[in-house]
């Protein structure tokens, strides 16, 4: 008994050992959309000497419990289950031979669908080696329907300026869900939902909210949808209807008597178009020489005062009506700054600005010449003179041996009129205080020469006329070169003065 158990145990351990080299090779995932096909790949690896197959079998597991996809059988041969019959098949058709190999057993989904999302199990049946299996998770995809619209065919501009719903995007039944985004010049706001639904695919929906206006008129919106890298787009363009922007044109601000063919346009930007132009004269009828076609009063014959006045013109569609007014005014003669058309250029302008500039620059130089003339005026009639070595001309001859009386007399018979322009000579000279030429001899040399008084440079030859002077005095004798002039009219000489 012992030796039949002994050898039992042997028998075992050498089908394990001959079992050890099969595997079950299959795909770890595999993915595809709805609608698609998709294969799922199972191959059993035999070992040598190999094993035999005694059946294999395809189950789907879902939420843990296993249900029956296909099997493979030698002897009973192929069987697909309900509710995989029409859609599933081995893909080697010597499985389905008499005598089949079942090596390769890799089934084919056709017709994919969401119920099919699952984990797959192929299992081999072998002697003696037992069962052997592997395992591949398959992914189904759904693909979004993605459309967008306008909320509305008539989309209408309020006064009340109320913001509203002007497009709506959506991508329905998407497996992952979508991605929405906008593009447009607009400056509006986007609003996102999304809906779960049973089979496990998911609904985006995006409106777009704007508030409607003459500028959103015919601008494109585009909705941009992302599904798994892959982008989808849609666009439309706004129909926004409003009423009329009405504006008085061809009045240029210079309609003057006499002259001739002049007109008023109304112009009004409108969606639908304007049907109705009314022309009218505020306080007052329109004149009489006046014709009115479609949206132009044209005025016939010469200008006069009696166009002058404040005009309406009020336009219409089927949003609303709007006004435009122009006031009118008549002068007697042209202007001609005023280029025809109403438009002023920039040219005038700088022209004007660069002749003002011109003028005050010129103002700004003549005021700064007056102010240097009078300075130059008073400086000649105060100005006594310096310390330099430079020669002066006229002094009392004082020196800094003789000393320098206190007081130094001055004349007191001088008179120099302000407003004379004569040539100002002293009117009187004598007395004690006066200045006497003939006690005084420096050089011994005298010059017949009338001498300013002020500083001449050394060996500079100049002449001066009578306006030039600050006033002038009687020939007088030339001070010697070693002399030096004092403020108070004293001469000193430089080597008393320097010892």
């Amino acid at each position: 008994m012992a030796m039949c158990v002994g050898m039992w145990i042997l028998l075992l351990a050498l089908h394990v050992q001959a079992g050890s080299g099969q595997m079950v090779e299959m795909d770890s995932t595999k993915s595809g959309f709805v609608g698609s096909q998709v294969e799922l790949r199972c191959i059993f690896v035999n070992s040598n000497p190999p094993v035999k197959i005694s059946q294999v079998t395809w189950q789907k597991v879902l939420n843990g419990s296993k249900q029956n996809v296909a099997i493979a059988n030698p002897a009973l041969g192929v069987s697909v289950l309900p509710p995989f019959k029409e859609r599933v098949t081995f893909k080697q058709a010597a499985v389905r031979h008499r005598t089949p190999s079942l090596e390769d057993t890799t089934i084919m989904f056709s017709e994919l669908q969401l119920s099919d999302e699952a984990a797959y199990i192929c299992e081999y049946t072998t002697f003696p080696a037992g069962n052997r299996e592997n395992t591949v998770n398959l992914t189904v995809f759904a693909r979004p329907m993605t459309r967008m619209t306008l909320t509305t065919p008539t989309i209408v501009a309020r006064a009340s300026k109320r913001k509203m719903t002007v497009a709506t995007c959506v991508s329905a039944n998407g497996k992952p869900p979508s991605v929405i985004k906008w593009d447009t010049r607009l400056k509006g706001e986007a609003t996102f939902q999304e809906t779960r639904n049973q089979n496990g695919t998911v609904t985006v929906r995006s409106n777009y909210v704007v508030v409607p206006s003459r500028e959103t008129h015919k601008q494109k919106l585009t909705c941009i949808v992302t599904y798994r890298g892959e982008r989808i787009t849609d666009s439309v363009v706004l129909n926004v209807q409003y009423e009329p922007e009405v504006k008085i044109e061809d009045f240029d601000g210079n309609w003057f008597l006499n002259r001739q063919n002049v007109q008023l346009t109304c112009r009004a930007d409108a969606n639908p178009p304007v049907t109705i132009y009314q022309w009218k004269l505020l306080n007052g009828s329109l004149p009489s020489n006046v014709e009115i076609k479609n949206n132009t009063l044209f005025f016939k014959g010469p200008v006069t005062y009696d166009l002058a006045g404040t005009y309406v013109c009020d336009a219409t569609n089927s949003i609303g009506t709007r006004t435009g007014i122009v006031d009118v005014n008549i002068t007697e003669f042209p202007n001609n700054n005023m280029p025809r058309g109403g438009e002023i250029t920039q040219e005038p302008h700088n022209a004007g600005a660069a002749i003002g500039g011109a003028v005050g620059g010129v103002a700004l130089l003549g005021v700064a010449a007056i102010l240097l003339f009078v300075f130059l005026r008073r400086r000649q009639r105060t100005f006594k003179g310096d310390y330099s070595t430079k020669k002066h001309v006229f002094g009392n001859g004082y020196s800094k041996a003789g000393g320098l009386p206190a007081h130094p007399p001055i004349p007191k018979n001088l008179q120099y009129p302000d407003d004379s322009d004569d040539e100002k000579k002293p009117a009187q000279i004598g007395g004690p205080g006066g200045f006497e030429a003939s006690e005084r001899d420096f050089d011994g040399e005298q010059e017949d020469l009338k001498r300013p008084y002020f500083t001449v440079d050394e060996g500079e030859s100049r002449d001066y006329d009578e306006r030039t002077l600050a006033f002038q005095y009687d020939p007088e004798p030339e001070i010697a070169d070693d002399m030096v002039s004092q403020t108070d009219g004293s001469v000193i000489s430089k080597k008393e003065w320097y010892v």
